[in-house]
């Protein structure tokens, strides 16, 4: 056992039941690398339903969830470069990688040969196990910890560190940052709705498809899309067949999926950032029309702190709902309904005392 104070304060799920509940532990010394970030805000990701309840079998409980996560620099180790007390800051999904790797080395850590380890549930280099932002604060590698910049809503920035990256990314990889390029965004979620903002701030011509019509005007007035297409309306898609240059899909509910390769225009890609439960296409809908399918998980380091800035710069802000994490529990559950616009933070600061 750690001799260390249990001093850090979090909310765990000891069991498959999922429910979160106060949960005292201790984190481990700043190292010459590190930096301590005293916990604001973090926001709730569908992978706290997932891991809370044992979906994939690994759950190494009690879990502390959480891995969009921003704070303040309470305190740096003595190697650190660029990071200072009192600086905003932020952590996303992993919060280590072997640094080796030809993955590493091109600042895509969350690819690395050897698996990136998450922020949560996972067992560290030390034999811990990393625990997430529900909690009041962390120490983390100075590598995996992102300037936040000082004017921008550090709630705000949270759903940035996972769903934000996870629709920017493949976006960046697929060259769909050129004005002018058709977007087609699948699901209107916390990814998706980001998905449509970045789409906007990039000059593209931004469709949603969902199958739920209450979600139109919030589509079309609130963030801005071009059009809103009815994805069980067999009309509606018959007409923008062909238009599209990319689609990023963040459903995870299952769902066919030669429908929308038919909108692909010729050698068009479709990215999978959901998780359904399995995909299912006929060849040809790749075949004729020179199209691809691919996948893409939360971005490297590189791609995170550009993604950062672009924010900053170009005012992208999620559309979120601050609750205590004392809520949190009720949060999940409206969270597995879709009752949520667009993406639930805690506010830590507050309310975790």
């Amino acid at each position: 056992m750690s001799s260390a104070k249990e001093d850090c304060l979090g909310y765990a799920a000891r069991d498959p039941s999922g429910f979160l509940s106060p949960y005292k532990f201790s984190r481990r010394a700043v190292g010459n690398d590190d930096v301590s970030i005293s916990i604001t805000h973090c926001g709730v990701c569908y992978a706290e339903v997932l891991w809370t309840r044992n979906k994939f079998g690994d759950a190494k409980y009690p879990i502390v969830p959480g891995h969009e996560l921003v704070g303040v620099v309470k305190e740096v180790g003595s190697n650190v470069k660029g990071f200072k007390v009192g600086d905003h800051v932020g952590v996303g999904t992993y919060v280590n990688s072997c640094r080796e790797c030809e993955y590493c080395g091109d600042g895509l850590e969350v690819y690395c040969s050897k698996g990136p380890i998450f922020t949560y549930n996972h067992v560290d280099v030390d034999g811990t196990i990393t625990k997430g932002g529900f909690s009041t604060y962390i120490v983390v590698h100075q590598r995996y910890c992102f300037k936040i910049a000082e004017d921008y809503p550090l709630a705000s920035a949270a759903p940035l560190l996972c769903a934000g990256i996870t629709v920017y990314s493949p976006m960046i990889r697929h060259k769909m940052n050129q004005p002018g390029k058709s977007l087609g965004v699948i699901g209107l979620g916390g990814l998706g709705h980001l998905a449509v903002k970045f789409g906007k701030a990039f000059g593209l011509n931004v469709t949603v498809f969902s199958t739920s019509i209450s979600k139109k005007e919030e589509a079309l007035n609130l963030l801005g899309a071009d059009k809103f297409v009815i994805s069980s309306d067999q009309q509606e898609m018959t007409e923008v067949s062909k238009s599209f240059d990319f689609i990023i899909d963040t459903a995870s509910g299952t769902h066919p999926f030669d429908p929308y390769m038919s909108l692909l225009k010729t050698g068009g890609v479709l990215v999978l950032v959901g998780a359904p439960g399995e995909v299912k296409l006929s060849p040809g809908s790749l075949i004729h029309g020179m199209k691809s399918i691919s996948g893409s998980a939360a971005g490297g380091t590189k791609d995170t702190k550009e993604m950062l800035d672009f924010c900053a710069a170009n005012k992208i802000y999620p559309e979120i709902e601050i609750i205590p994490i004392q809520y949190v529990n009720e949060a999940i559950e409206r969270l597995i309904k879709s009752d949520v616009k667009y993406r639930f933070v805690i506010d830590i600061e507050r309310s975790l005392k």
